[in-house]
């Protein structure tokens, strides 16, 4: 899709047009100016959409409706930019467009219709708003395609694949480590919810250095290219969808490919922790005792609990081998009561530190994505006591999942990172299987704009 921008629009072509707030207008098709409300007009080419305000979510919305819409009657159309000079709401704007003309076809004989070319009424302060939408957006239908694609697709190997291209394309170094480095090195958790699969797992590390970085930012994506469930198997209806347990990881793998082009003066290094959980005469199994690579013992109760188990490893991983770090981030589709606590909408934001987590639901207000944070407590730690390990991997209550969760790996945070540590369980929209806002069926992309957003917040 090509953005240009014009001094005049071609009222010989399709014109889309937002309207902010009450209008009359169009009173005459009893269009009533609700937000999200539309109006086709086929033969004046027109088509109108409503917002009940100017912001962010409104406008991204409004764009995404508007390409939804068009792409199946044009390639091509004109639109007047906002007025508001802020850059937030215009780069959304751009942002929504490319969002909404997304659809995975992968697999589809007949591929959708795609819109070429926008052009745009508006002055120059939108040719930055194109270049950093531009790249935000392509990088969420990159995370979007690799969560998309089937499990016999993706793999820790193909995720490696992935890494190694974002890495020559930019000019990151790359390490990737196998099984045999994760037994021999003593990450026991991670490896032992690998070593059922045939698909042998993955440690990855991408990073980028550039010469006067005001900040080091470690991020951390679960990798859980398929998830079973293992010995503990999930039932039928639940083990669908579960190729998107790799969100966390190519969200990653989305930022970590925008992070260059946006030319940020941060350094940020990008951790992965790719496997398969499946089953089979060697898998691990519940009252198995693994040990972390930071020497904790883990009862395990349930092999479903797994993804937290290769976050702890990756934790113990950066702390090892990244000093003197500003910000940790994990992304997790980590538990379904994350899910039940806040919707299939919004991300929970997890850990010590008020200010940070308040800075992820600012930045992810920024970016129209929905965060919450989720408060620890001094009872529910009790709740992962182990009376043959130090800790257990599931609690043994059912209630307050996504927070117990959160706690289990706190535990693998040193005390001198823990208020440098925020857990992120993107369970809830990271794979919604039906069109939401400017998100398609299918992966959403969650966490790559909030965390591209607050990395530029934070190179300030």
């Amino acid at each position: 899709m090509k953005f240009e921008l014009v001094k005049k629009l071609d009222t010989k072509n399709w014109i889309a047009e937002i309207i902010v707030g009450k209008s009359d207008k169009y009173k005459k098709y009893d269009f009533k100016c609700e937000n999200e409300e539309t109006l086709l007009l086929l033969e004046s080419k027109k088509f109108v959409i409503a917002i009940d305000s100017l912001n962010e979510e409104n406008i991204k919305i409004a764009t995404a409706k508007i390409a939804k819409t068009l792409k199946e009657k044009t390639d091509s159309f004109g639109i007047k930019a906002p007025k508001k000079k802020n850059m937030d709401i215009l780069e959304n704007f751009i942002e929504g467009f490319i969002l909404g003309d997304y659809e995975f076809d992968k697999y589809k004989s007949k591929k959708a219709k795609h819109l070429k070319k926008i052009e745009i009424l508006g002055n120059e302060l939108l040719k930055d708003a194109i270049r950093v939408g531009e790249i935000r957006a392509e990088s969420i239908c990159l995370t979007r395609d690799i969560v998309n694609s089937m499990p016999d697709e993706v793999y820790p190997e193909t995720m490696a694949k992935y890494a190694k291209n974002i890495a020559k394309e930019n000019g990151y170094d790359c390490k990737i480590y196998d099984e045999k480095y994760l037994k021999k090195e003593g990450y026991g958790a991670f490896y032992a919810v690998a070593k059922a699969s045939i698909h042998k797992p993955r440690l990855i590390h991408l990073t980028y250095k550039p010469k006067k970085a005001k900040k080091k930012i470690v991020l951390i994506g679960k990798g859980l290219t398929y998830d079973s469930g293992g010995l503990s198997l999930k039932p039928a209806d639940f083990m669908v969808t579960m190729k998107s347990d790799k969100s966390g990881a190519s969200a990653v793998l989305g930022i970590m490919n925008a992070v260059k082009k946006l030319n940020l003066d941060v350094e940020v290094h990008g951790i992965i922790g790719a496997a398969e959980n499946m089953i089979g005469g060697n898998a691990y199994k519940p009252d198995d005792i693994l040990t972390a690579k930071n020497g904790k013992t883990i009862e395990v109760r349930n092999t479903d609990a797994e993804g937290r188990l290769v976050l702890a490893d990756c934790i113990c991983y950066a702390e090892e081998n990244i000093k003197d770090f500003d910000y940790m981030f994990d992304f997790a589709t980590l538990t379904g009561a994350c899910v039940v606590a806040l919707g299939e909408y919004t991300s929970g934001v997890m850990g010590f530190n008020d200010k940070t987590k308040d800075l992820v639901v600012k930045m992810g207000e920024k970016v129209a994505e929905l965060y919450a944070p989720l408060p620890f407590n001094r009872y529910l730690p009790k709740l992962l006591k182990s009376s043959v390990a130090d800790i257990c991997n599931i609690a043994s209550s059912r209630y307050g999942g996504a927070i117990t969760a959160g706690l289990f790996l706190s535990e693998f945070v040193s005390e001198e990172n823990k208020k440098k540590w925020t857990h992120i369980d993107i369970a809830g929209p990271a794979f919604v299987e039906k069109e939401w806002g400017y998100n398609s069926h299918g992966a959403s992309g969650a966490g790559v704009n909030m965390m591209l957003r607050l990395l530029y917040e934070l190179q300030k």
